[in-house]
């Protein structure tokens, strides 16, 4: 079962990289913070940093949330009883807000174009917490996929660590990648950026259809008991 959590965490961050609002982040967050550097080596560590911005973001947000529905009395007695009819329940919507078949009706907060670029302009040392910026910068999608996905895991598992940690390294990924490629020239990086968003078409439709299915599992096994 351990190892089933792994893998949902590192795909779903996985997924939300691919995803055209963080993956546009992720592009642009390396695009700057490569932009005045010429040293290749110097171009990884600013995406190693960004990537543990992102993921000490998620870490602190999944100790918090975790820490909280596991520690308190009457929040964890509910969760014993009730966790996986609304597991399967939240698997049914994050699918289907994968699909477009559900649109989330919030305003998200956006990453100010003014900050950023002081943080850019801060070279490496503005990576980290350019990482924590844009993961706090939540579109729908990847909202969904955290909160809606990785959270009713991290809670059915108890790890308000690991699993977000896993999950943050999944969603700056293309970072490292994309750093190496910015230090071999920006030339690379519209092709690769088509192929992905192409990829991410069929991931996310992929992932709906069996987080819908999972979760119609879960409903049919926790909530009517037919199975």
């Amino acid at each position: 079962m351990e190892l089933i959590f792994l893998a949902s965490a590192i795909w779903l961050g996985i997924l939300t990289s691919v995803s055209p609002c963080p993956l546009a982040s992720n592009i642009a967050a390396v695009s700057f913070i490569s932009r005045k550097v010429t040293q290749r080596n110097t171009v990884l560590l600013s995406g190693i940093l960004y990537t543990i911005g992102r993921s000490l973001t998620y870490v602190i947000l999944g100790v918090l949330i975790v820490k909280t529905l596991v520690d308190v009395p009457m929040l964890s007695d509910f969760l014993q009883r009730y966790v996986n009819k609304i597991l399967g329940i939240v698997l049914i919507l994050v699918g289907m807000v994968l699909l477009d078949l559900l649109r989330i009706p919030i305003s998200l907060p956006s990453v100010s174009e003014n900050i950023a670029k002081k943080l850019i302009d801060k070279g490496v040392l503005g990576s980290l917490p350019l990482g924590i910026l844009f993961a706090l910068a939540f579109c729908p999608v990847s909202a969904a996929l955290f909160f809606g996905g990785l959270v009713p895991i991290a809670v059915k598992a108890q790890s308000g660590f690991g699993l977000p940690l896993i999950y943050g390294i999944g969603t700056a990924l293309p970072v490292l990648l994309f750093a190496f490629l910015v230090a071999a020239g920006t030339g690379y990086i519209n092709n690769l950026y088509h192929r992905i968003t192409r990829i991410e078409f069929y991931t996310k439709k992929v992932t709906g259809i069996i987080f819908i299915l999972v979760g119609v599992y879960y409903a049919l096994a926790y909530i009517f008991e037919i199975i």
